[in-house]
């Protein structure tokens, strides 16, 4: 009933005032668009980075705001480097240069690495988040976890003059293919200023979809499908400044978004072309047990400020909190029928606690500025993944780390910067007895089930960067970068596949990736253009293999080379129309057998465009292009299919288009639409993934109306 309420009075207002979004908002401006935190820890210049960086800001945001809330397509289009969006809840397979990157809000790690669910893109709604910071390549700056780089959402702040003001936005969303129970409604909502030293900031956003639908009017699978779900979010920071030195701030996030349907799926068979789509299906038929989907995560960090702790020191203490439950969809792959479970639903649990001292201390020499970045980072992570039902199928890993590190720059006669640094982890995970489940495919194809011995194993890693970035002239800045990634990436799922008695036999040890980076960046008077060559190693890999028979996944700890190469291009053509286009390619291989990587972490070429339009003052468009390649590495097997994550992909292109009318100084309104000539295609993940219920279609013409006021 909400969702219909909400499309029909986002309708009215949207056919009343179409709006073009009115920016006056200081928190929501694009003063840090050259300002980055996620490399270092410290605030610092695009052009002082020598490594491949991405900053989404805030206009980017709100244009994709427009066409869709899901922040995994919103980086697909704009991130040169990361694969194409899934269409569903779920980032597996969408890695950055062919590695999971650490997804974090404010620096705080959303992933759970321990055992790796891929559900860290969707944490927070884009409507909190004033810009996004990506920082490609294996770093170890935050810790475990960021083998293919940082994904950082950095979130807004209270306007700094402290005026009250506020906004509310409402929205419909539907099918332009197919009406019929397609309605869906948004509706959020922000308010912030100052209260003499007190600064606050609050937003809220829930949002009601109807079913998706494909270019051909039937309803998307429902594996992490997006149909009938409802996503909530609560965020607030409030900041209290002692002096102009010192600062104390508090954020807390809550976020739901959990699939709540009657539909069930009609499984079809990808390796004849037949697709999985979704239908209205008796009770006993539709999907069992809970919804699946994040079941109310929340965050809290206390961050404390010294901006001046001494004559040219900046000290910041964080505290974090963090409690998650993501809820995974009822499979009959989790069977028992002995035990008398004719499958299974499984929990991602973790809670993490973790305290951060960063100093930031800055000294000036003769045509040289050095600066040194330095602290000490502590962090308590239980990761576990029982089962809905009571059964245990990852035991609780408990895993305390303690990191010191120094990070330091110089800039010398302020043309060039030289970074280097270093950082050692200690780490003691700790795992109690358990026993492997028995799992059965079918009746006649289970697992064994067997008793392991728990342990507290130790890693003690020492990772180093070191980079250098020459700028030449404004026409060509050269870069040349090296970094190294410590990663115990899914310890759980080495844990559930065990094949060994005692947990000090399985093969845990971290994977430490060597990432090698050149490129350069050119300005022009209203061109730029970067270009990246990057190759990564490890000794051990993090990939998995999928067991036709038990019908799970299964670790695969061999050795590996990541390759490839990005470009992007900002043109700006005249002061109302402006162009950004990218294109990047990445292949990789397991050296030890000399066999190309799948699709869970090699995803095809990619090319994008967006074009922004300001035709007046009043009325803006935009316009955003996306096309993945082929990528055909694999042979069918004995049986005459493709099997695991091998699937050949066949390339694709999508449109998307929105628009905006400003009508006065508070009102507004837009529209959005999604895959403007109803393509008929399968995401690149859909074809590559073999897998059950995997093989479901892109998203076909979906349209949004909505409208915004501001006070």
């Amino acid at each position: 009933m909400l969702k219909t309420s909400l499309c029909l009075i986002a309708v009215a207002i949207s056919t009343n005032s179409l709006a073009n979004e009115n920016n006056k908002n200081e928190y929501n401006s694009d003063q840090f668009e050259h300002v980055i935190v996620s490399g270092s820890r410290i605030s610092e210049s695009i052009d002082e980075v020598p490594a491949s960086i991405t900053v989404i800001n805030q206009q980017q945001i709100q244009q994709h705001l427009k066409v869709s809330s899901e922040l995994g397509s919103l980086l697909a289009q704009m991130v040169p480097g990361l694969a194409p969006d899934t269409g569903s809840s779920s980032n597996s397979g969408q890695t950055l240069r062919g590695r999971a990157p650490l997804i974090m809000i404010d620096g705080v790690p959303q992933s759970t690495p321990l055992r790796n669910g891929s559900l860290g893109v969707k944490t927070l709604d884009a409507s909190a988040i004033a810009r996004i910071e990506v920082i490609k390549g294996a770093t170890s700056i935050y810790g475990n976890g960021a083998s293919g780089g940082i994904i950082n959402y950095i979130t807004k702040q209270a306007r700094s003059d402290g005026k009250p003001e506020g906004e509310i936005s409402i929205s419909s969303r539907f099918s332009a293919v197919k009406l019929a129970e397609s309605g869906g409604g948004r509706v959020s909502a922000a308010v912030n200023g100052k209260l003499d030293q007190l600064s606050y900031l609050l937003t809220a956003s829930y949002e009601e979809n109807g079913v998706q639908r494909d270019a051909q009017g039937d309803i998307l699978g429902l594996q992490y499908g997006l149909s009938d779900s409802e996503t909530q979010n609560y965020f607030t920071k409030l900041t209290y400044d002692f002096d102009d030195e010192k600062q104390l701030q508090f954020s807390y996030n809550y976020f739901s978004s959990q699939q709540k349907t009657d539909l069930g799926d009609v499984t079809g068979d990808g390796n004849i072309g037949e697709k999985t789509y979704a239908i209205h299906v008796p009770l006993e038929l539709q999907k069992q047990g809970k919804p699946q989907g994040p079941e109310g995560n929340k965050n809290i960090t206390l961050k404390y400020v010294d901006y001046s702790l001494f004559e040219n020191t900046q000290m910041t203490l964080d505290l974090y909190k963090q409690d998650i439950e993501n809820v995974f969809f009822f499979s009959t792959n989790l069977a028992n029928l002995d035990e008398g479970y004719s499958g299974g639903q499984s929990v991602i649990k973790s809670d993490k606690q973790g305290a951060r001292a960063t100093f930031n201390s800055q000294f000036d020499f003769e045509n040289v500025t050095a600066t040194l970045i330095y602290g000490i980072d502590a962090l308590n992570d239980k990761t576990s993944q029982p089962l809905v039902d009571g059964r245990v199928w990852v035991p609780e890993m408990d895993m305390e780390s303690v990191a010191g590190f120094l990070q330091t720059k110089w800039v010398i006669n302020d043309d060039i910067i030289v970074k280097a640094g270093v950082r050692n982890e200690s780490i003691d995970l700790s795992v109690s007895d358990y026993q492997t489940l028995k799992l059965c495919r079918t009746p006649s194809q289970c697992s064994v089930p067997l008793n392991v011995r728990g342990d507290t194993i130790n890693y003690d890693a020492t990772t180093y960067n070191a980079g250098i970035k020459y700028n030449l002239t404004d026409a060509f800045s050269p870069f040349f970068s090296y970094s190294q990634g410590s990663d115990i990436s899914d310890i759980g799922r080495l844990l559930r596949a065990a094949t060994v008695d005692d947990i000090a036999l399985i093969q845990t040890q971290a994977s430490i990736i060597d990432n090698y980076e050149v490129g350069f960046t050119s300005q022009f008077e209203n061109v730029r253009f970067e270009f990246a060559l990057y190759r990564s190693t490890s000794e051990l890999g993090t990939s998995n293999e999928f067991n036709e028979v038990t019908g799970v996944y299964e670790p695969v700890r061999a050795p590996q080379e990541i390759w490839g190469y990005e470009s992007l291009v900002n043109y700006t053509i005249n002061q109302d129309l402006k162009l950004s286009a990218t294109y990047s390619y990445v292949e990789g291989k397991n050296t030890e057998a000399d066999e190309y990587l799948g699709a869970k972490q090699i995803n095809p070429p990619k090319a994008t465009a967006n074009l922004t339009w300001q035709t007046n003052e009043k009325l803006s468009l935009a316009m955003s292009f996306l096309y993945v390649g082929d990528r055909k590495r694999f042979d069918k097997n004995a049986q005459g299919q493709y099997s695991g994550d091998q699937g050949p992909v066949s390339s694709y292109n999508t449109f998307n288009l929105s628009g905006q009318y400003n009508v006065n100084a508070r009102w507004s309104g837009y529209f959005g639409i999604e895959n403007l000539f109803n393509s008929d295609y399968y995401p690149a993940r859909a074809q590559a993934y073999t897998y059950g219920g995997y093989n479901i279609k892109g998203l076909g013409t979906t349209a949004t109306l909505g409208a915004k006021y501001q006070f």
